[in-house]
């Protein structure tokens, strides 16, 4: 019988997304949750996780795509988490990946792996195309001001008061490029 936990990783690309679907009624023991985007492998629940995992676990997952964005990513998780003895199993493709290091098992990560990867490169392709064409009929702004006019000008003031511009943007609740960006504006 194995003594191991059955862990499940979710990861959703915005706060805003819910996160609940992905692994929705599996039994897991602990579950990691990142709400960042999977560009690269810098999240913090899955470094959590990636110290957190022992030999004996299983550790669940919807689909390739939440764990990584691109093969070589996906690939490394894989052999991380199985040269651990840590069983990995994505639930949306029905694989499971083990420490065996079979052939077949390679192949199929690889081939599975790439077509997640192209299906993200497709998607943001449609995704640029359908932008420009947009701005084109004029029909896309881009994205909603965060900080009214008024909140502007309250920024630029403070900034010519003097007060440090790390501080300002964490008092408006914006990102220093955001600021920057405001102060760019005329």
């Amino acid at each position: 019988m194995s003594t191991g936990k059955t862990l499940g990783y979710v990861r959703v690309s915005s706060a805003d997304q819910n996160p609940e679907r992905q692994l929705e009624g599996i039994k897991l023991d602990k579950v990691f949750v990142d709400k960042v985007s999977g560009k690269d492998r810098n999240r913090p629940e899955l470094r959590l996780l990636l110290d957190y995992a022992r030999e004996d676990d299983i550790l669940v997952i919807h689909s390739m795509d939440r764990l990584a964005r691109n093969l070589d990513d996906l690939r490394s998780l894989i052999r991380d988490f199985t040269a651990r003895g840590v069983k990995v199993q994505f639930v949306k493709e029905n694989l499971t990946f083990t420490d065996d290091n079979s052939p077949m098992s390679n192949l199929l990560l690889s081939v599975m792996g790439a077509v997640a990867e192209f299906e993200r490169a497709l998607i943001r392709e449609r995704q640029l195309e359908g932008i420009a064409l947009a701005k084109k009929r004029g029909a896309y702004k881009g994205r909603k001001q965060k900080l009214s006019s008024v909140k502007v000008l309250e920024l630029k003031q403070c900034i010519t008061n003097g007060i440090k511009k790390s501080k300002v943007a964490k008092d408006f609740g914006i990102s220093r490029e955001t600021l920057y960006q405001y102060l760019r504006k005329k």
